[in-house]
């Protein structure tokens, strides 16, 4: 399906690996200018070389720690302009509410939750203005499964679907659209370290993690590439009555039940 998305702009935070960089591949591949924004400039580099040569597109690398005040304001100014933005960037640990120091919730915080809303309080404004404009949060499905062992991520998740729902409630009048997607377990550098430490602790070996994917409704976690297509039509005019509301990729996890 053609999304018609060609010469759109896109800025993607945490797009060195998983899921950021399978968004960076299909919306080049969809003929996006990129503006690709991580902390690993060295695999951003290498990332938008490749992609330039595949598909031609210009692409923008921005070495940013999200976590940092100053460092989103500058990025939100130097793309300030974007017609759509997928905020991804997070890396917020497991960990019950004992073993998570408040140093360790607060940096995690500070590049997952405000991280997303600081850069939409400086992009959005600059859509309604143009009454055009598209914002994606990639969250998690960890905001409907409580987890005391991922207490950090799963408060940090449903307050971003909540700030998705009340922004995207209202965005439409401006000609805005905002949405979220939660992933479920996905083959990501990022859930693969997850799930190794819940491995370990629960069948006393990381090197079984598989055996946690087996026992899940559609016997896998989903790929980088799934969540990737699913944020490029959500992005497009494909989906151009979806503001405020989620899309939930887990293979029937939530609804389902665990064997």
């Amino acid at each position: 399906m053609d999304l018609d998305l060609k010469g759109k702009s896109v800025l993607i935070t945490g797009a060195s690996r998983g899921i950021g960089h399978a968004v960076a591949e299909a919306m080049a591949a969809e003929g996006c200018n990129l503006h690709l924004a991580a902390r690993d400039e060295a695999r951003l580099e290498a990332l938008a070389e490749r992609l330039t040569k595949q598909h031609g597109v210009k692409i923008e690398v921005y070495r940013r720690d999200l976590s940092l005040t100053p460092e989103v304001e500058s990025l939100g100014k130097a793309c300030q302009d974007v017609d759509i933005l997928v905020n991804n960037a997070g890396d917020i640990p497991t960990g019950t509410l004992q073993s998570i120091d408040s140093a360790t919730w607060r940096k995690a915080w500070d590049l997952k939750v405000f991280g997303y809303v600081d850069l939409t309080r400086i992009i959005y404004p600059r859509m309604c203005a143009r009454r055009s404009g598209v914002i994606v949060n990639i969250i998690g499905a960890a905001f409907k499964r409580p987890n005391p062992h991922y207490i950090a991520g799963c408060m940090a998740n449903i307050a971003l679907d909540m700030f998705t729902q009340c922004l995207g409630g209202e965005s439409m009048r401006s000609g805005v659209r905002v949405v979220a997607v939660h992933p479920g377990p996905t083959t990501s550098d990022r859930h693969l370290a997850h799930v190794k430490e819940r491995a370990q602790r629960e069948l006393g070996d990381a090197s079984r993690w598989q055996e946690l994917h087996a026992k899940m409704p559609g016997g896998r976690a989903a790929t980088v590439e799934e969540v990737a297509e699913t944020v490029a039509f959500l992005a497009s005019d494909r989906s151009a009555f979806t503001s405020g509301g989620s899309v939930i990729i887990d293979g029937g996890l939530m609804a389902g039940t665990l064997r």
